[in-house]
């Protein structure tokens, strides 16, 4: 299909295995707009038999794609920089519809995916093989890169679109093949808008698969099958966890790039800048309503400071405009669905009953959760222990720098992170102390370049995308020696 998009009730096919075709499930997966709870689109879910003619046609199709010039891949993916462009409203519609992103979070989203597309065109030239050096007489040790064949995308539904191209756009370029497996929530920005770009923008057919399929049903297959040289997934630590378990356990053993669970800390040390700190950090917590991996899950100040932070940022908190996501001045719009609605009220809940000091509280309208802010907060505490994923964060006071240190480190995660300081130089020594993947200096942890390398530590992931990083995860060595002349053998 070619652009402009159709009707909502024309977009129930699916890219598989070279085709836009209907799923074979009799099963339908209704896609709703968290805001308003209407229906977007109906489509027949995947089974088992189309995702295993999704991945032989990728096997098949990645070897004449891989053997493409690097110019002639590079082309593709400008070409579809172009037709982000070109489609930026269209995009940004569907995120906004799609995901409850308001506008302001749609549009960071457009641009991100946009990077790393442009960046991944520059990575058909930038994968280097090495000629080493062999003490035996006559060798000559060579060290190609290459493809690893087909990837296998998880994505979620709080970024779609750039979580799932973060992996599409460097392993194409690369010269992989993949398959996507978009989030229940978001099949459209998480993969069939993507689909229809690479197809415009030249890609051949069969390299990119967008499989729909329920969880239940496909999820482990999905792992499990034997196609499939990576698995890139984003999403919550157990279920990666059991991702690991399957890639390694299995009879076909297979590498994974896995971004996972935060707990991401904020800290303001005494001598920060009080009005750049609480700005950063309501932006920083209510950027698509908190749910984003990065986000800040605990604040953490340290005494000199912590209640005119309190103050400051519980007035600046209660100012920000909840409701319709597609108005550009809404801060707050809905949670994704019912489901992880119930979960953040029963947050709240838990919160009061541990003895948090309640900030700032609102009514639930719809999906739309208002600001949740406590104080007074310990580390025991579930708000302080458990990712939220939602509008709801705590305060915890600090004695003093090593005591903010400590409370930092105090958590299972280590994705990313951020501390504000008046002296630089001080404020990096600590920052470098913090046992996280990602930690940024006055600034938000909610942090991603295209270039720089991106992922977590302790429970929060294996790997790292973005940049000579993604190029690494999306490649392999192959030694090859050449024995120019005969070589001696022991017998």
């Amino acid at each position: 299909m070619s652009f402009p998009l159709p009707p909502y009730a024309d977009l129930d096919l699916q890219p598989l295995a070279g085709h836009w075709r209907h799923g074979a499930s009799p099963r339908q997966l209704e896609v709703r707009d968290p805001y308003t709870d209407q229906c977007l689109l109906s489509l027949p879910l995947a089974t088992r038999e189309d995702l295993d003619q999704a991945y032989q046609a990728a096997s098949i199709a990645q070897a004449a794609w891989a053997a493409q010039p690097p110019s002639a891949r590079a082309a593709v993916l400008l070409r579809a920089v172009e037709l982000f462009d070109q489609r930026r409203e269209e995009i940004i519609g569907w995120i906004i519809r799609e995901s409850g992103s308001t506008r302001i979070k749609a549009e960071i989203e457009w641009g991100a995916a946009r990077a790393i597309t442009l960046e991944a065109a520059s990575f058909p030239s930038r994968v280097h093989g090495r000629i080493m050096e062999s003490d035996i007489p006559g060798k000559e040790s060579r060290v190609y890169r290459r493809p690893l064949g087909v990837v296998g995308v998880i994505s979620p539904w709080n970024f779609p679109l750039h979580l799932t191209q973060r992996s599409v756009a460097p392993a194409l370029a690369l010269g992989n093949a993949a398959v996507v497996k978009p989030a229940s929530d978001t099949p459209v920005s998480g993969g069939l808008l993507l689909a229809r770009l690479f197809e415009e923008a030249g890609l051949p057919a069969g390299v990119l698969s967008v499989v729909v399929g329920s969880g239940s049903e496909i999820g482990d297959a999905f792992v499990e099958h034997p196609v499939p040289a990576l698995i890139s997934f984003t999403g919550s630590t157990p279920v990666g966890r059991s991702i690991g378990r399957i890639a390694s356990g299995g009879a076909h053993l297979k590498h994974v790039a896995l971004e996972l669970g935060g707990n991401s800390p904020f800290v303001v040390l005494a001598d920060a800048d009080l009005e750049r700190a609480v700005h950063a950090a309501v932006v920083g917590k209510f950027l698509h309503q908190g749910q984003i991996c990065m986000a800040i899950n605990r604040i953490i100040v340290e005494q000199p400071l912590y209640q005119a932070f309190c103050e400051r940022y519980a007035e600046r908190v209660k100012a920000l405009r909840c409701g319709d996501p597609s108005d550009p001045a809404t801060v707050i719009g809905p949670v994704i669905n019912q489901r992880q609605l119930d979960g953040l009220l029963g947050k709240i809940d838990k919160a009061r009953a541990e003895g948090a000091r309640v900030l700032v509280e609102g009514a639930v309208e719809g999906r739309v959760l208002p600001p949740h802010v406590f104080a007074d907060v310990h580390p025991e505490m579930e708000i302080a222990r458990e990712e939220i994923f939602g509008p709801l964060v705590g305060i915890q006071p600090a004695r003093d720098a090593e005591h903010a240190l400590e409370l930092a480190n105090a958590s299972e995660f280590g994705l990313s992170s951020a501390v504000f300081g008046g002296d630089l130089e001080r404020t990096v020594r600590f920052a470098r102390r913090i046992h996280a993947g990602m930690t940024h200096v006055n600034d938000i942890p909610v942090n991603d370049a295209p270039n720089a390398p991106f992922g977590g530590e302790k429970n929060s992931g294996i790997g790292r995308f973005n940049g000579d990083w993604a190029i690494d995860e999306f490649t392999t060595d192959h030694w090859l020696s050449v024995q120019h002349g005969p070589r001696p053998y022991p017998f």
